[in-house]
């Protein structure tokens, strides 16, 4: 697993993103309990498979979550390593508690 430092900034930043909608956040909810299919995920948050797709193809390309195909049906579950990254990397800010003051510019 990558180290925050050594992430890539993109990915860190795709992965706030895919944070910063609700319904992502419903979705990733109910994949904390289990991995589910899209048709269960549909029903689960009352919203058509096609919302829906749009917001998982968000967190896919976050990295917060796997999918698998089985038939014709795609099941998800989280990507707990991808939430350890976003964990580690806002951990960093605490601790560096002392920062510096900035040194005057203009003399």
């Amino acid at each position: 697993m990558p180290t925050p430092t050594a992430a890539i900034p993109h990915l860190i930043a795709a992965g706030f993103h895919a944070l910063s909608d609700p319904l992502r956040i419903s979705v990733l909810e109910l994949l904390r309990q289990q991995e589910l299919c899209v048709c269960d995920l549909c029903e689960a948050l009352g919203v058509s498979q096609s919302k829906l797709s749009f917001h998982l193809k968000t967190l896919k390309e976050a990295g917060l979550v796997h999918s698998r195909q089985e038939g014709r049906w795609i099941y998800y579950s989280l990507n707990t390593p991808q939430f350890r990254v976003l964990e580690e990397y806002l951990a960093e800010f605490s601790h560096n508690s002392v920062i510096s003051s900035a040194r005057s510019c203009c003399d």
